[in-house]
């Protein structure tokens, strides 16, 4: 699957880490508090579903918009990342601790693609 290309320079997660605390630190609320931000990645997390769901054969309901997977999958992002922020943990270390975590214990777990065979001409 190949991505639209942007003009924009590619977002590390400290970058986006860095512009949603920016975007919060403007406001005297702040963050919302833990268990409001464990609500509300529940609640995005919900819309990822219901947009899936619509995908794969569900009907809207009447006047129900058929919703918007990665606009959805950037409110988690958002969420995930307000709540890191409000913990002080970093999604870029956890993200590449939980891969080599994976690509250690799942090495073998699931049937590797064969390589694609060349053509010997001559």
């Amino acid at each position: 699957m190949t991505l639209p290309s942007s003009d924009a320079p590619p977002l590390t997660f400290e970058a986006a880490r860095q512009r949603v605390d920016a975007y919060i630190s403007q406001f005297k609320e702040g963050y919302f508090p833990p268990l409001l931000m464990l609500a509300r990645l529940t609640e995005e997390t919900g819309e990822v579903a219901r947009v899936i769901a619509h995908q794969n054969g569900k009907t809207p309901k009447p006047g129900e918009d058929a919703g918007d997977l990665e606009l959805e999958l950037a409110d988690l992002l958002f969420v995930m990342l307000c709540m890191a922020n409000e913990r002080g943990v970093s999604l870029e270390r956890g993200f590449a601790r939980m891969m080599d975590k994976v690509e250690t214990r799942d090495a073998d777990r699931w049937t590797r693609k064969e390589p694609p065979q060349t053509e010997v001409t001559g």
